[in-house]
């Protein structure tokens, strides 16, 4: 091991320059009608190097030494476009396929500068856009989306391991994910059923183009969701050769392979497989996590009018005990409490599009399924059933397909569609639950969903102003309400506009509905009843504004505020929470009789500064303020499980010669809330040894902070271009000053030399309780190899 560790620490410290040149080349197309664009003109910033795309909207640009470039796009009659952070080697040719958006009006009489930040009609306030470079470089980010986004405004910073997304108060099981148009249902592994939260990403970083990120304004064909989308765009192949690449990451080993197919098809594939349970063992760990993933792309151009893009995800998972550990307090409490789990998931589909001069026309079609299981026994002593406390089966399959028509006529932008969906649960659940309750029911659901929704859009008074309003209904076959679309009505209305050149204005409304987890709709009595038939859509009103300043040097800033109110949110009836407080633990949520008459609130305010590459620098600044209240039992607003007030995150970076790059990202929160133990409750026998965890004391729900977080992490790159192959090196160290924050403590009881528990001496039928320290944060240095020829 030491010797690995002195080839990787020589390889950082070299200074060796291989002087090769490089290449960037594509082709320059409507981004509307995919049409080629001849003659535009495309530049490096900064320099005077530059071309032209020929007739067939091809370019090149050759003899560039290796680093990171922004390109400068210019074409008479299109809106100006710099595309930021092109990353060049020596091994393979960059392809960069360039779309630009039409003038509507005459270039004299509109208000038009190079888009340097991503902004939509439809989502004028409330999106941000992140380019792959930010995803692989960002400090402690291990290369993992979810954690990178924790960079931007409105989304929480936590001291936890998960990489739960929990946007502008609102609840992990709030968001949906889509990549290239096609809706996965969760996008980490060991993910929580009834949420979408877990801790290691699934998404292999290398194949993602951009991803856009909606915190607000959604577009009406994006439902189901309350509190974000994430829009994955998946690079396209390379089409001249194959190409490959390997990864040996902070928790895994990947490879991945792009290749063409035909003349006109191509295939991006990856496989990864985690050695993090030997690193667990290795360190003394507890449990053993252990994951497989797979994905691919294939993009087929028949002609020149259609392009099908097929996209397929896939994990396996599985979660073991290390009952061989070295019993601490901790170790103990955590072996009580995590059930041994497996889990595999699937999502596959294609989308079909059309164009035409001023329409395209797109179809969606997609599967995918979930199935998961895990088991816990009491001491995790399987020998006998009578120690079974959990025994749980389920799985969640949905076909789904959409159509979509786009068209731009007259200046305005008009997108329809509508979607149908077939659905099926299926559980056989068996959980020991405190105060003698006992879940033990076997259940299967099916369902269709259908949908339909509309949006207009313009720019007016010479670009100065751009209006956008949609609408969408949803409905599904599981009652008489909900089947309905008229009871699940959501408008939106946009609006920006440009006081100048650099400042704008922004606002957006809207009602947006999404459907309780199948968790919930699927529960059942030991009759075999269904218990929730009436629930109903959960509903979250928006309403955000913002101004935003454009810089002339690749920078912006933000200042949005934004109030959410939500309605008919699920209140759990055996533990008398609201399912907006949960989400996430790992296990199940939502399978629980439960009435859908909570009601919460959201508000805050979010700054942000981004500096895109400018002189070699690069940065990130967002302060986010939020109050998340949701009601308790009695109906009085309380702090939610996501009330983490102030967050700051500021990551900056900068790139040197030779390769070199360094980073450093500094994260703070000011503490979010937790709900005291009922300590009579919970050292009761009769609960804790099914338990051996603490029963919350609902009367004072969120009614204690943890102390505040902050962590400090860095990250060092050094590339090496050689002429066939390139080798990046890098060196991330998570939070580097070793800061810890104590957290809620655990409860357990007190206990003899053989580890029984003790009997309180006052009362026969109680332990005597006792408070274990919970304290998060370590320093967590990875090291990391990518091989690419």
């Amino acid at each position: 091991m030491h010797r690995i560790l002195l080839i990787l620490l020589s390889l950082l410290t070299s200074n060796i320059l291989f002087g090769q040149t490089g290449v960037i080349q594509g082709k320059t197309t409507n981004a509307f009608n995919k049409e080629t664009i001849p003659f535009a003109v495309i530049a490096i910033e900064g320099t005077t190097i530059g071309t032209t795309s020929d007739e067939n909207g091809d370019y090149i640009l050759s003899n560039l030494e290796p680093g990171m470039y922004n390109l400068k796009v210019n074409f008479i009659g299109f809106k100006p476009l710099t595309i930021y952070e092109v990353q060049v080697r020596n091994a393979t040719p960059t392809f960069v396929h360039i779309e630009m958006e039409e003038n509507t009006v005459q270039m004299e009489e509109a208000i038009v500068t190079a888009q340097a930040f991503l902004k939509k009609e439809e989502s004028p306030v409330s999106l941000n856009s992140i380019g792959v470079a930010v995803i692989k470089r960002n400090p402690g980010g291990n290369r993992d989306i979810s954690r990178v986004i924790q960079s931007l405004p409105g989304v929480a910073i936590t001291s936890s391991f998960r990489n739960d997304i929990i946007v502008r108060g609102g609840s992990p099981n709030e968001n949906r994910f889509y990549i290239d148009g096609i809706e996965v249902p969760t996008i980490n592994h060991f993910s929580t059923q009834g949420a979408s939260g877990g801790p290691v990403g699934l998404i292999n970083v290398d194949f993602i183009s951009d991803v856009d990120f909606y915190s607000g304004s959604f577009p009406v064909n994006r439902g189901n969701a309350l509190s974000s989308v994430l829009e994955f765009q998946f690079k396209e192949a390379r089409t001249d050769k194959p190409a490959y690449s390997f990864t040996i990451g902070s928790n895994d080993l990947a490879a991945t392979i792009e290749t063409p197919l035909t003349k006109n098809s191509t295939l991006i594939a990856s496989y990864r497989r985690s050695y993090l349970q030997l690193l667990f063992e290795a360190l003394g760990l507890p449990f053993l996590p252990k994951y497989d993933d797979f994905q691919f792309k294939s993009e087929i151009k028949p002609d020149k009018n259609n392009i099908i893009d097929i996209i397929g995800l896939g994990a396996i998972d599985n979660v073991s005990l290390n009952t061989g550990v070295t019993m601490t307090e901790e170790n103990e409490y955590i072996l009580s409490q995590i059930p041994t789990n497996k889990q595999y998931n699937y999502t596959i589909g294609g989308r079909w599009r059309h164009f035409r001069e001023n329409t395209y026309n797109t179809v969606v079609v997609s599967s995918n399924y979930l199935n998961n299981t895990a088991q816990k026994y009491k001491d995790n002593d399987d020998s006998s059933e009578d120690n079974l406390l959990l025994n749980y089966k389920s799985s969640e399959a949905e076909t789904k397909m959409r159509l979509e028509q786009t068209s731009r006529t007259n200046g305005y932008k008009i997108n329809f569609g509508t979607g149908i969906e077939y659905a099926k649960y299926t559980t056989d659940t068996y959980q020991k639950l405190a105060n003698d309750i006992t879940l033990n029911y076997t259940s299967v659901l099916d369902m269709m969903k259908y949908s339909a929704f509309g949006q207009v859009s313009k720019n007016i008074l010479n670009e100065r102003m751009s209006v956008s309003f949609g609408l969408r209904i949803d409905g599904n076959t599981f009652n008489d309400h909900m089947a309905n679309p008229l009871n699940q009505i959501s408008p939106v209305l946009s609006a920006s506009y440009s006081l100048s050149k650099k400042i704008a204005i922004s606002f957006n409304t809207g009602i947006y509905h999404q459907l309780p987890a199948y968790t919930t709709l699927g529960y059942r009595d030991s009759t075999g009843d269904l218990v929730n038939e009436d629930v109903t859509y959960i509903q979250a009103k928006h309403l955000v504004l913002g101004v935003e300043y454009n810089t002339s040097k690749n920078s912006r800033f933000t200042i949005e505020g934004f109030y959410k109110h939500y309605s008919n949110y699920p209140l759990d009836l055996i533990d008398s929470i609201s399912l907006a407080n949960k989400g996430s633990d790992f296990g199940v949520i939502g399978n629980a009789p439960v009435i859908s008459n909570n009601i919460g609130r959201s508000y805050g305010l979010e700054l942000f500064f981004q500096q895109k590459l400018f002189n070699d620098f690069y940065g990130l600044f967002s302060y986010t303020f939020v109050n998340s209240e949701f009601q308790n039992i009695e109906g009085a607003y309380v702090s939610s499980s996501w009330d983490y007030r102030h967050m700051l995150s500021v990551t900056g970076g900068k790139i040197f010669n030779h390769g070199w790059e360094v980073g450093a990202k500094f994260r703070y929160n000011s503490g979010s809330p937790y709900t005291p133990y009922n300590l009579t409750e919970s050292a009761l026998k009769t609960n804790y040894d099914v338990t051996n965890a603490g029963i919350p004391d609902v009367s004072q729900l969120n009614t204690r902070r943890v102390e505040a977080f902050y962590q400090l992490d860095i990250r060092v790159d050094k590339k090496y271009n050689f002429k066939k192959w390139t080798l990046d090196v890098y060196l991330d160290i998570q939070n580097v000053t070793n800061n810890t924050t104590n957290e809620q403590p655990y409860f357990s009881v007190e206990r003899d030399e053989a580890g029984n528990p003790i009997t309180n001496p006052e009362n026969a039928a109680y332990y005597i309780p006792k408070a274990i320290d919970n304290v998060a944060g370590t320093i967590i240095p990875g090291i990391g190899v990518i091989v690419e020829f």
